[in-house]
């Protein structure tokens, strides 16, 4: 008999599984929703599925009569946005700073510390000061998931480098590779798929500062959304809106996921190996 920790379920059984405590929250919420309507039917804490059906088809298909757009894809369309071409600039810089410091002791020997001071600064502490420097549009918005994520990649990033075998580095420049050639051909390829799995798992953060941001100075989005229908407790838009955002963080994680594996394939198979 396999003892408890060496047994692998199959596939749908890993579906089935993580199905599970989804359906669980769904039924005690259906439950929970349906003694509450039964004692209030105008309790609007925990709505029925129909009533938050009838104000996402509203809110999906139906034109704003103030301004004429579909909010919903407004609000998913202006996010969306917002969080790619943020996590776009914090990967490019987490990149390019994070290898430099992992690489070259005289760059992490002036510039680490600063990033690890800037690394423990709450994010949002600095908001009021991004909005006075930029102003109340985009521009400040992206600049929160900048600044809120940055830190934490490049910090990931310069340890990745450093963990390298010290072995591939000194064969490489006994072969007569320069410092930029051993960046390019040996540390380069090793740390793509470690920064990806870096974003994957600094996504969640991502969204907080996003929604944050959208909440406090915003005409748009899923953030400014929430916050905007909340002083009316329109549960049957807010609890929609966040099972939304919740499905597009899976998809661009599993997004994510599929560019490593299909960009670095050699890196499954190493991992395996590892193991």
């Amino acid at each position: 008999m396999k003892r408890l920790i060496n047994q692998h379920p199959r596939r749908i059984g890993k579906i089935l599984l993580g199905l599970i405590p989804f359906l669980l929250i769904l039924g005690v919420y259906s439950f929970a929703s349906n003694e509450r309507l039964e004692i209030n039917p105008n309790d609007k804490l925990m709505p029925a599925f129909s009533t938050m059906a009838d104000s996402m088809h509203r809110m999906m298909f139906e034109p704003s009569k103030r301004s004429g757009e579909y909010l919903f894809w407004t609000d998913t369309s202006s996010s969306l946005k917002r969080l790619g071409l943020g996590v776009a600039i914090s990967a490019f810089i987490s990149l390019v700073v994070g290898i430099f410091l992992g690489i070259i002791p005289k760059i992490r020997a002036g510039v680490a510390p600063l990033i690890t001071a800037v690394s423990l600064i709450p994010p949002l502490a600095i908001l009021p000061i991004l909005f006075i420097i930029f102003g109340l549009g985009e521009v400040s918005k992206v600049m929160l998931i900048v600044l809120g994520i940055t830190p934490f990649l490049i910090r990931d990033t310069q340890l990745r480098v450093m963990e390298l075998p010290e072995e591939q580095i000194i064969k490489a420049q006994t072969l007569g590779a320069n410092s930029w050639q051993v960046i390019t051909r040996v540390v380069l390829p090793q740390i793509l798929p470690k920064l990806i799995d870096a974003l994957r798992l600094s996504l969640g953060s991502a969204w907080l500062f996003l929604i944050a941001a959208e909440a406090i100075s915003s005409t748009s989005g899923l953030g400014y959304r929430i916050f905007l229908v909340r002083r009316y407790l329109s549960m049957d838009v807010i609890l929609p809106y966040v099972v939304w955002i919740a499905i597009l963080a899976f998809a661009a994680d599993y997004l994510l996921r599929r560019l490593s594996r299909s960009a670095f394939p050699w890196q499954i198979t190493a991992t395996r190996e590892a193991k």
